[in-house]
């Protein structure tokens, strides 16, 4: 009786649960298009690291929880990667629309990367309004299954990982734009 007990318990905890950890997914997948269907929403959310990574401008150390509260859209990337050189203008424009109190967009330089390397990145391509944080012993990135670059991860408020996109994506594009105006509207409303 008690096995039973605890079996219709559980059942009723996840199937309660599940709704709350499908919603992201079910307000994501319909809105990808282009590039953005490379993105693989998860269906439950997944743990994330609290692995420290460096601040720009020897400011300090930070972890993805200093984030929780927002979406964040954490992008690993590197000086020499060519599609980042292609991304980070799209990342930008992504930020200047949305980021503020309930969406950020994160840059994390994953691995040998000098600051004034990335300073000369950020200058060549024309970003002034992205982080410049660093990953130099690739321990956040290798605690969360980053291989290779770019690789987006989309971390929801309570700072659960929901989505990822290995390459590049235009995340400047109109399916980018409608997954964080709907994330954020129904975030918002809750």
């Amino acid at each position: 009786m008690k096995k039973l007990l605890l079996a219709l318990v559980y059942t009723a905890l996840t199937t309660g649960a599940n709704p709350a950890l499908a919603a992201d997914a079910d307000i994501i997948l319909p809105l990808l298009e282009g590039d953005l269907k490379k993105l693989v929403v998860h269906e439950a959310p997944k743990a994330t690291s609290s692995a420290p990574f460096e601040l720009a401008d020897e400011r300090g150390r930070a972890s993805l929880e200093d984030y929780r509260g927002k979406y964040v859209l954490v992008n690993f990337w590197a000086t020499w990667c060519a599609p980042c050189r292609k991304e980070m203008p799209h990342l930008s424009e992504l930020q200047s629309e949305f980021g503020g109190e309930h969406f950020e967009v994160l840059t994390i330089a994953t691995g040998r990367n000098s600051p004034q390397g990335i300073i000369k990145f950020f200058k060549e391509v024309g970003i002034s309004n992205l982080p410049r944080h660093q990953d130099p012993k690739q321990a956040l990135a290798s605690q969360m299954g980053i291989f290779g670059l770019p690789i987006t991860v989309l971390i929801d408020p309570a700072g659960k990982e929901i989505a990822r996109l290995r390459g590049d994506a235009d995340w400047a594009s109109d399916s980018a734009k409608n997954v964080i105006k709907t994330l954020i509207a129904a975030h918002t409303k809750s």
